[in-house]
């Protein structure tokens, strides 16, 4: 056991004095001069605070530019694909100084190929944010969570900010906005601003073993131009949707074969199911709110009194719950009140508050309605003025829905289509629900008749207009749609299926029957028909999302 004068080995070279070697020290000064020794990581420290610039910088100088941009520039990122060999060291260095989560990329690298056997191509590419001129990521921002720096260019997103809604991973045509689930925000590269701030590259510049990989200035104009003549890559999205301000350079010319490595390769997008229970209700709620103010204009006192408010009430609570489904696809909730902020460019934020006036006017028209015999008379004479205000909003908020979808400019879900997809659907759902009032308060059977006849009618039309996507099979060339439609027949196979059954029967046959016994069908039948075609729908607007296609950066080959 030590006993406080043991000599330590490594410390026996003690100084003798007059021959005499003088005690060797105790293990506590032992301890305390061992302390004394600084750290691999401490000296590294103090040599960085010693050093004017960078350690490195000799290696990344010329991969910076000299000054700060200036009026009419910015930076940007410029690849070499010359010299880009696809091993990853970008990826690798960008996870590791943002301390990203796995899987969790900013950077990635993908594949071109083409040319011919005897001369074949096969080229890497490295990309990232592109920090575009008109940011589509930030223009459908809520809540204001993306900012362009007025000076470097740089496109940064505000973490604190933002709601999670997830709507610039669908605006972005690069997929450049990643959705983190565990922290429920989006995130992105950023290029590294603090480092280049102080003079110091990206982790991506640094780290490239090729120097593929530079910080340029731009002049915008010169972007501008670039963009409207189609100078980017191959098969990649149209530069001149958010004019991107990357540069790919290369001394060879692409043979016109050039494509991705990924590009006849397709796969089911994620469905974001809040999502499509919100737009289906709420179009079943406007829609149905808008029937029953229709058909009011026609039916006698006697009959309304004992028709909407249960009308009114079935619409309200498919709205309500629909506004309910949306907060479960916000990463925080709890800032959902924020998302009005972008109400002056974000078609997301108008339509928050369509819906919010809906949901508001719709309460107060049930209420009136359902307790009319309570109210005063100057109070039931608004109640015409106020259902119509429920239809107005209503109409609006599902406007706002179809310019979400269509702002973001991919083929599947272009503005015509998309207005029609879902105008349809509110005509459809709102009818049949407003055909199931009817049903159970056993109103007139002429009405009944009508109401069947438009929901069979409506039913086979919308389906007639959704099989028209498989017209793109038969093109031999592989463009947007005919991906979606080879979704449609491949992986989506058996929800296409499930959709036109449900919306067969439900939409076709059994109203065909009610219509072919005068009217006298039985509220479950009525009832049937509505849950089908509601359960059709759905599935129609699982396709929506799961079926989408869109040209994107070069990928890999996905096994």
């Amino acid at each position: 056991m030590y006993n406080g004068s043991l000599e330590l080995p490594i410390l026996d070279q003690s100084p003798r004095v007059c021959g005499v070697k003088a005690p060797a020290p105790s293990l506590l000064a032992y301890l305390l001069a061992d302390q004394q020794q600084l750290t691999a990581v401490e000296q590294f420290a103090i040599e960085h605070v010693r050093t004017a610039t960078p350690v490195q910088a000799r290696y990344y100088e010329s991969l910076l530019p000299a000054t700060p941009p200036g009026p009419g520039q910015q930076y940007a990122f410029e690849v070499d694909l010359d010299r880009c060999s696809g091993c990853k060291a970008c990826v690798t260095a960008c996870h590791t100084l943002n301390g990203l989560d796995d899987h969790e990329t900013w950077r990635d690298v993908g594949l071109l190929v083409g040319g011919t056997a005897a001369n074949p191509l096969m080229q890497h590419v490295t990309t990232a944010c592109h920090h575009c001129l008109e940011p589509a990521c930030m223009e459908g921002c809520p809540v204001d969570a993306y900012v362009k720096d007025p000076v470097t260019g740089i496109v940064k997103h505000l973490d604190d900010q933002c709601i999670g809604c997830q709507y610039c991973t669908l605006a972005c045509p690069y997929e450049v906005p990643k959705y983190h689930a565990g922290k429920g925000i989006v995130r992105k590269c950023d290029m590294c601003s603090n480092r280049l701030a102080v003079g110091e590259a990206p982790a991506c510049v640094q780290a490239c073993p090729h120097q593929a990989i530079a910080i340029r200035i731009v002049d915008i104009a010169q972007v501008i131009e670039d963009c409207e003549v189609g100078q980017f890559l191959p098969a990649a999205p149209d530069p001149h949707l958010t004019h991107p301000t990357t540069h790919y350079k290369s001394s060879s010319a692409f043979p016109r074969n050039t494509l991705p490595a990924d590009y006849h390769q397709t796969a089911p997008q994620h469905p974001h199911w809040p999502l499509i229970l919100m737009l289906v209700l709420t179009q079943l709620s406007v829609g149905a709110f808008t029937a029953g103010q229709v058909a009011s204009q026609y039916l006698e006192a006697e009959q309304l009194a004992s028709l909407l408010p249960t009308h009114a009430g079935i619409a309200l609570a498919m709205g309500l719950l629909a506004l309910a489904a949306s907060t479960f696809h916000l990463g925080r909730p709890q800032y959902a009140f924020r998302a009005v902020i972008g109400l002056r460019h974000s078609w997301l934020s108008r339509e928050i508050v369509a819906f919010g006036i809906f949901a508001k006017t719709a309460m107060l028209y049930a209420g009136m309605v359902m307790f009319r015999d309570s109210l005063p008379v100057w109070l039931i004479a608004l109640t015409s003025s106020v259902g119509w205000a429920v239809v107005v909003s209503g109409l609006f908020g599902v406007f706002c829905s179809v310019m979400i979808y269509a702002a973001t400019r991919r083929e599947f879900w272009r503005f015509d289509r998309t207005l029609r997809k879902f105008g349809l659907t509110s005509i459809l759902l709102g009818t049949a629900t407003f055909w199931m009032a009817v049903a159970w308060s056993e109103s007139s059977l002429p009405l009944s008749i009508v109401l069947a006849q438009i929901v069979a009618g409506v039913a086979l039309f919308k389906l007639l207009s959704e099989a028209v996507l498989y017209r793109a099979l038969l093109s031999p060339h592989v463009t947007t749609l005919g991906r979606s439609a080879r979704l449609h027949v491949g992986p989506l196979a058996r929800v296409a299926l499930g959709r036109n059954l449900f919306g067969i029967v439900g939409g076709v046959v059994l109203p065909w029957l009610a219509w072919s016994q005068g009217g006298t069908s039985s509220p479950l039948l009525v009832t049937t028909s509505l849950t089908l075609l509601l359960i059709g729908e759905l599935l129609e607007r699982y396709l929506y999302f799961a079926a989408v296609a869109s040209p994107r950066m070069p990928g890999a080959v996905r096994s």
